[in-house]
């Protein structure tokens, strides 16, 4: 991982005055911002729109600014419930068991595919993660 102390130290602020410590949203942010931040070679952009979104946004070593191999946002529309969007870019990840909506021209005019997370569930974070490994795979 290549670190970002400024970044990191951001995203750790933003987590830790979660209000809901407990909200599965909470802590699928955090598992999966754990995960990618363990990939290897991996900088992590972070974007707070108050009111709108916070997106998590890593990269691969041989992408460049402003090309991102997943976009992980947590909608704050209502800070009392907020929920994940996660994304990729449709040439990066496979979908095996169907679970993402397609973006046809979604992303920056890509195809993609979104992954709504609004409950408590495991499975889905660990899908994720997944699909986040399959895209850093395609961008190391």
């Amino acid at each position: 991982m290549i670190e970002s102390t400024a970044v990191n130290q951001e995203i750790e602020a933003f987590i830790n005055g979660w209000e809901d410590d407990d909200s599965a949203a909470r802590q699928g942010f955090l598992d999966l911002y754990r995960h990618v931040r363990a990939l290897a070679g991996v900088t992590l952009d972070f974007v707070g729109r108050p009111g709108v979104s916070y997106s998590l946004r890593p990269r691969g070593r041989r992408q460049g600014e402003g090309e991102f191999f997943a976009i992980i946002d947590v909608i704050d529309d209502d800070p009392q419930a907020r929920w994940l969007s996660v994304c990729f870019y449709g040439h990066m990840i496979s979908d095996p068991e169907g679970r993402g909506e397609v973006i046809p021209g979604g992303l920056a005019g890509a195809d993609g595919y979104c992954f709504d997370v609004a409950g408590d569930d495991a499975g889905v974070i660990e899908y994720l993660q997944e699909r986040c490994r399959e895209a850093w795979t395609r961008v190391s």
